[in-house]
This record gives structure tokens, sequence and C-alpha cells, in this order.
């Protein structure tokens, strides 16, 4: 809780001096306080949001899942595809796309417990594979739904309440699901504590392998949600190149929520603020008149660092650790 509390107050930090900034200390009208700017980060700190969710679980376990991305692009080529190419039902053309995105996060799974596969070189093959499998299968033409299915889009233009993004209101639906499964159920434990130590979960009767393949499958999962909502958003889908980097933002989200990339940790409250996070940072480049070519470069080092830090904040807790124990031995009754 108190990483949590941590990451949201940089979160605010960040927020209220990148508008501090922007509008020289209010001294001009502030366009970054603005509410259309804000309804916007609102709305792709949601779309994001459900992506870095999805990968914190496989990073829970120690894993990391590279396709993200890729899988997006397929999905969300394949979803106007069906819908309005072949004329699929709504319904059907849902099932088809979710089904199809759990299938190959149950093969991600599969390879890397049953083979032994690496999770890195898995998921970095299914980046190629999937961005092939959409171009071939569209032809390399832009898929969307043009001006057709304007209730379908209402899952991402509707505003709850009159002000709240539709997508930033299922990624908040989608955390309290994701957030009770971790942290209330036993499988969520089983995650934290494979991701802590693999061989004392297993030795302990925990089935690691299940619970490995039921990350990626919720990771690929929820990636197949956000390429269903980022087609319906762009309305515009580019087989080779929709959905690239995605996984850079899932993951950064995702770091700097405070999941450690050596696992057994991560809080969704934390990633959720870790997505807002980036999508603050990515607006303060443009609100700051910071080059948008540099955009790549400071979430690089945004991530780097928070890398770093944990990895500090980790050697100096097992420090201290290490101390308290000297000295509860130092004055214990039978070292007398």
């Amino acid at each position: 809780m108190r990483k949590t509390l941590g990451i949201f107050s940089l979160l605010a930090a960040i927020f209220f001096l990148t508008g501090l900034l922007e509008s020289n200390f209010f001294s001009q009208k502030s366009y970054f306080f603005d509410g259309g700017n804000i309804y916007n980060m609102a709305k792709w700190t949601g779309l994001f949001g459900i992506l870095a969710i999805g990968v914190c679980f496989v990073i829970v376990t120690g894993g990391i899942d590279l396709s993200i991305g890729s899988l997006i692009g397929l999905t969300g080529a394949l979803f106007p595809l069906l819908l309005v190419n072949k004329g699929t039902p709504v319904w059907a053309g849902f099932a088809i796309v979710l089904l199809l995105a759990a299938s190959i996060g149950l093969i991600h799974g599969l390879l890397i417990t049953k083979l032994r596969l690496q999770p890195f070189i898995v998921t970095l093959c299914g980046l190629f594979i999937y961005r092939g499998i959409a171009r071939y299968m569209t032809g390399e033409m832009n898929q969307g739904f043009g001006n057709s299915f304007s209730g379908l889009r209402q899952l991402v233009k509707f505003k709850v309440f009159g002000f709240v993004p539709m997508p930033f209101a299922i990624l908040i639906v989608t955390g309290i699901i994701a957030a009770v499964f971790l942290n209330r159920t036993i499988y969520g434990r089983y995650l934290l504590a494979l991701g802590r130590n693999e061989s004392a979960a297993r030795y302990s009767g925990i089935n690691t392998d299940r619970m490995v393949i039921t990350a990626y499958t919720i990771c690929s999962l929820l990636a197949g949600v956000g390429g269903i909502l980022f087609a319906l958003e762009q309305n515009s889908v580019q087989p080779s190149t929709f959905g690239n980097f995605y996984e850079l933002y899932a993951i950064a989200g995702a770091v700097l929520g405070g999941c450690s990339l050596r696992g057994g940790e991560g809080a969704v409250v934390g990633v959720v603020c870790g997505a807002a996070m980036l999508e603050v940072i990515r607006n303060a480049v443009i609100f700051l008149d910071v080059k948008t070519e540099s955009e790549f470069t400071v979430i690089g080092f945004v991530i780097l660092i928070g890398v770093t830090v944990d990895e500090l904040v980790k050697r100096f807790s097992d420090r201290q650790s290490a101390i308290r124990r000297q000295k509860e031995v130092v004055d214990s009754p039978e070292s007398a």
C-alpha cells in the first residue's frame, strides 16, 4: 500500500507540475488542465491501462510478453474484417476475436511450461508471427467500420455520467476484477508466490504450470479486448503498423506501477496509476514543447529509472532485513 501511495503521489506531482510549467505558473491559460485534454488523457489511460493490467499478471509470475502490440494488430484488424467484410454478427465477432486471443495466450503458456521455452523467445516469435498473419489476412488493406456500427462504437465514444470516458470506465471495472482476483483469491496468492520463488511454490503443492498458463491467457485476452477497443476508437486499422510499440506502453505502465520484473510483486491500483503516469508524461512532452521525436527516448529513460529504483529499493530492503535478523540473533537469550 505504501508503494502504491508513493506512485500516486508521484503521478499527482508530475500532473500538477506539468500544468504549472505549461501555463507559466498560471500567468496564462492552461491548455493542459483544459477539460478536453483531461478527458483525452483519461480515455487513453483507459485503453493502455487495460493492456498494462494484462501484462501485470505475466510480470508477477516473473515472465514477459512482447507480442501484445502484434496481437492488438491481429485482433484489431480481424474484428472489422469479420463485421464489415464478412457480415459476421457482432456477438460472433466478439466471440471469435476474444477466443482467438485467449487461445494465443494458452499456446504461449503451454510452450513456456511444457517445452520449457523462455517467455522472451516465445513472445518475441509471436510478435513477428501475429503481425505477419494480420498483414496476410487483410492483404495489407486498411480495415475500419466507416460510418457503420455507430452504436457499437459507443463502447469508446460514450461518456459515463456525461464526463467519464467509456474506456476509462471499462478500465475501472477490469481493475476491480483483477484486484479481487490477485489479492482476494487463493489463485492470486498462488501467482504472487510463484513469482517470488517458483521452486518453493511448486514444493508447497501449487500447480505452477497451471498458474503460468492462466497468467498468459489473461494477458492475451485483455490484449484482445484492447485490440477491439483501439480499432473502434481509431476506425482505421493499418495491419502493418496498428499496435506497434503498444507492448512498450503496457510494460512501462506496469513497471511504473510497481510491478517488479523479478516477479512476485505488483498491485493493480499501482498499475492503473502507472498507465496514467505514462499518459501524463506523453502529454508533458507535447505541452512543454519537447520534440515529439523524443517521446520514446523519454519513455525509455522513465522505464530505466523505474527499474533502477526498484532494484536499489530491493537491495536496501534486503540489507535492512539482514541487519534486523542479525540483531535478533545477537539479542536472543541463546546467544547470551
